[in-house]
Formats: C-alpha cells, structure tokens, sequence
C-alpha cells in the first residue's frame, strides 16, 4: 500500500476516504440491479399477487422507494465509519454539529423507510382493488380506499414515533402518554372531525351506499366517487364535485336512489270544469289503453283525483323497471304527446287555457 494513503486528512487515513468512494460508487453503480432483485424477491413473498398484479406493476411502484432507502444506508452507514473530525466539532445551543449530523443521518433513513412503506401500502391497494373489481359488491372498493388511507395515516404516526425515537433521542413511552394527552385535547376541540371519521366506520360496515350509488342526501343528488376518512365526494347531476362530511352522511335522511326497484312517473292533467263525465270516462280509458299498450311500462293506474271549482283533476302514475334515465325521459316524453293528442281528440280543454280564454 503506498505510504502517502496512511496520510491523516480531517482526522482520517486517506485510504479510508477511498474505500468510502468505492463503496459509493459501486453503490450507484449497482443500486438500480440491487434494487430491483431485492424487488422481485420481496414480490416472490406474494405468490397469488400474481393474478391481480404484474411484477412490473410491483417494481414500479416500489423501485424508487426501494432505492432511495439503499442509498440512504449506505451513505449514511459509509461515512459512519469515519472519525468526525474536531476542526468541524462546535457547539449550537448546547448542541454539537456531531449531533446534528447524525441527527440528519437518521432523518434521512426513517424518512426513505416510511416512504417504502407507503410505496407497499399503495402496492397493497392496488392488489385488493384489482380483487375487488373482480366482484359485483362494489363495497370492496370501497373497503380499498378507505384502508389504504387508514394505513397511510398510521404509517405517518409511526414515522413521527421513529422520528421523536432516533433523530431527537425522545423517551418513546413519555411521548405516546404525550400524544394521548394531546390526542384528548384535540379530540375535544376537533369534535366535528372525530365525529365523521366515526361516521366514516359506520359508512362501511352499515353500508347505507357503495362507491358508484346514485344517492339523494338534503338538496344534494350525484354519484358516490369516494369515501374517505372525513368526507364522501358525490359527482352531481350538474357535473359539479361536492364534498359532503360524513357525519351529514349518516345523520341526515339519505335516499340511494340506485337501489330502488323501478321509476316513477307522475302526472296531474287539471281539466277545466267544463268538462262532463263522458270526456272524462273516455280520457281515463284511453289514458290506461296507451299505458298498458308501452313495453316498457311494467303498471300504471288512472283516476279523477279532485273536482275542484276551477279544474277537475286526473292523477296519471306509471312505473318502469330502473333504466337508463335518458330513456326514461323518452319515455315520459312520448307518453306526454300521446296525452296532448288523445285530449285534442276528445275535444277536452285544460283549466288553465279555458281561464285564459
């Protein structure tokens, strides 16, 4: 070995620093091979991910992740090995530059370790999701989403733990009694928000709608796009993206639309008065003859609701199976001229054009 590699620089044998360039560059020569066999073995634990997840899915997701934490460790494991060196040792507030070095030494490694796990938290939702699209019960999604932000959230408290643990020497048990006082203070000022990630549990195990329900809840009717921790997004009729907390979710009246079992039709003709009970005998029975005569309506009834002193009223209802609603307005729609022909047929006047008459 020559002699001038045992020359001391910053406290350290020269031929220390070359040994810590060769492992470097070895490591970002090698990281992308590295990382992706460690990839396919931590894929191979999971055997009937197959069906549902390709290898290159999982590697995609997981690749990065995997090797920014293999960069991490060995750099801050490599220059470990060196003496620190006193002419860069001083104090900060009764820290020294030691400390806080090794303190972003170790911020460094939790921070890449929790990204990892939140790179196979997304594995795993990708998995169960492409499980569940295999099923009608469209619930199982919605279990996906909910637990894949579930597990992300508790993910992060364990990187606050390992956080508080490693980088800032925090007594563990000390904090979390910490966090559990802290968590009742806040819990009592954030009441709203507790009050709808329990709403949230009660969405999911009750299954009052499913992710894709078309729901009527206060004012508001759309199609369920997500549920989350706090609040469920409903995609409206006008296209809009609402945000409506859990909580109203659950305590208001809610109708999901999408399981009800047929359509509605409702109609009132108001008839002048002048109408006698010969027209009126002919329109109800025409009206059931053109309700009846429609494929696609399954029953419908007719009859003289009122008799008022400015109109005489006919309640026309008839119900469809639950088709695509664009039909069902051709449907209304058709019925609706049809109505308009037979009253012209029978000569009958509507109350309100007998009053403007």
């Amino acid at each position: 070995m020559p002699e001038f590699l045992n020359q001391s620089v910053l406290d350290n044998p020269l031929i220390r620093y070359v040994w810590i360039a060769v492992i470097l560059l070895a490591m970002f020569l090698l990281k992308g091979i590295v990382s992706k066999l460690l990839c396919s073995i931590l894929y191979g634990f999971f055997p009937k991910a197959k069906q549902y997840v390709s290898r290159d899915q999982f590697i995609l997701l997981v690749l990065i992740p995997m090797e920014w934490f293999i960069v991490a460790l060995v750099v801050i494991f490599s220059f470990h090995k060196l003496t620190f060196p006193a002419a860069l040792d001083f104090e900060l507030y009764k820290i020294t530059s030691k400390d806080i070095i090794d303190g972003l030494g170790k911020a460094a490694i939790v921070y890449f370790f929790i990204r990892l796990l939140r790179s196979l938290i997304d594995f795993f939702s990708l998995l169960f999701e492409a499980k569940a699209n295999k099923t009608a019960d469209q619930s199982d999604n919605q279990l996906v989403v909910f637990f894949s932000d579930f597990f992300k959230a508790v993910t992060l408290i364990i990187g606050i733990l390992m956080f508080s643990k490693f980088v800032f020497n925090f007594n563990i048990s000390s904090v979390i009694t910490g966090i559990s006082i802290i968590t009742a203070a806040v819990a009592l000022a954030t009441r709203e928000s507790l009050e709808n990630l329990i709403a949230s549990f009660i969405i999911f195990f009750d299954k009052p709608f499913t992710l894709g329900d078309l729901v009527k809840v206060e004012n508001i009717i759309g199609t369920v796009e997500k549920i989350g921790l706090r609040s469920t997004r409903i995609r409206t009729d006008q296209k809009t993206f609402m945000t409506v907390p859990n909580k109203k979710m659950v305590d208001s009246i809610l109708d999901n639309l999408s399981l009800r079992t047929e359509r509605k039709a409702e109609i009132k003709l108001e008839l002048s008065v002048q109408t006698n009970a010969t027209q009126i005998m002919k329109l109800t029975e025409k009206a059931e003859a053109l309700l009846q005569q429609h494929e696609l309506i399954q029953k419908g009834t007719v009859y003289v609701t009122e008799i008022g002193l400015k109109s005489i009223t006919v309640q026309i209802e008839y119900f469809t199976a639950v088709i695509e609603f664009g039909r069902f307005q051709e449907i209304k729609q058709t019925i609706n001229l049809e109505l308009l022909n037979i009253l012209a047929a029978l000569e009958i006047e509507l109350a309100g054009k007998a009053n403007v008459e």
